[in-house]
């Protein structure tokens, strides 16, 4: 099946990352970092917008998608824009992107040292003033429902093993990091089977 317009324009963009789009805080201006960006699949409109668009993922066969892709929709960017490495150890400088994306990703982490890992490289590539986008599992509204792994590793009902956020920690991950919380938590229960929650928040 071919894809429709709306498909060829925007990728298969998470919705909640297109409403940052609707509402302006994201722009051609920007610099933007996908960390953990997976085959690209909300770099699509961001290219085709001109934002300046990079990426780092752990897996090589994702990265040269999405330089293909790149190469594609915004010819002028350089292959090097793209790079295998982990979000936790990546070599972009300091207060590198004025957006970082991560949108799926932190809910890998096998535990909490590994997640506050992913996060700070995350945040650390963020430049004061800097839009943090993040979607991840939580808990959030199906804490009866999940069988815990111990810390914070839990099988969801739908089968997946992730590592669950809540409220409380979301919170005190932003007051810790210096974040101004721009929109207020937003949870997407799926029938009970798993909850995805919206984080965003403004580097100070």
């Amino acid at each position: 099946m071919s894809p429709t317009p709306l498909e060829d324009q925007f990728g298969a963009i998470d919705i909640y990352l297109f409403d940052q789009l609707l509402r302006g805080r994201i722009t051609a201006r920007d610099r933007v970092l996908d960390a953990g960006c997976g085959f690209g699949r909300n770099l699509v409109y961001l290219l085709r917008m001109g934002a300046d668009v990079h990426g780092v993922d752990a897996d090589a066969d994702a990265i040269a998608s999405v330089q293909r892709m790149a190469a594609a929709l915004q010819p002028r960017l350089p292959a090097a824009n793209f790079r295998v490495e982990p979000i936790e150890r990546t070599s972009l400088p300091d207060g590198f992107a004025t957006v970082v994306i991560s949108s799926a990703v932190l809910h890998f982490a096998r535990d909490t040292s590994e997640f506050e890992a992913m996060l700070a490289g995350s945040w650390r590539a963020l430049a004061s003033g800097g839009l943090f986008f993040c979607r991840l599992a939580s808990s959030i509204g199906i804490e009866t429902e999940v069988e815990r792994l111990g810390g914070r590793r839990a099988r969801l009902p739908d089968g997946t093993e992730r590592y669950l956020v809540d409220e409380a920690l979301l919170m005190h991950y932003t007051a810790s990091l210096g974040g101004q919380l721009l929109d207020p938590l937003k949870t997407t229960i799926v029938q009970r089977q798993r909850a995805m929650t919206t984080w965003v928040v403004r580097r100070k």
